[in-house]
């Protein structure tokens, strides 16, 4: 019997709601000194439902400053961007590559 080939059906995107849209943010964060020694970006990727990638990191003992990449739904990054803010938390959008820096 010769093997049939099955037809594949074309890949679409589901049509979801404008807030569940996947959605990536290159954010600085920069974090006051009592905020060094806590795993905030651990606490970030267990209370949200994001994908984190830290891009770049430097940390001192009176500031902490971080480079992250939040992927997943707005509304979750969003969500996440104002649970660091209410930590105290300093959340900027990254303007260039830093790759490219």
């Amino acid at each position: 019997m010769p093997a049939t080939k099955k037809k594949s059906a074309a890949k679409t995107e589901p049509k979801l709601p404008p807030d569940s849209r996947q959605s990536e943010s290159r954010l600085w964060l920069t974090f006051p000194a009592p905020l060094i020694t806590r795993p905030v970006i651990w606490e970030l990727g267990q209370k949200f439902k994001v994908v984190f990638n830290l891009r770049q990191v430097s940390v001192g003992k009176d500031i902490g400053i971080v480079c992250l990449e939040l992927d997943g739904a707005r509304s979750e990054i969003r969500a996440a961007i104002k649970w660091l803010e209410s930590l105290g938390v300093e959340v900027e959008p990254v303007e260039i590559s830093v790759l490219e820096s």
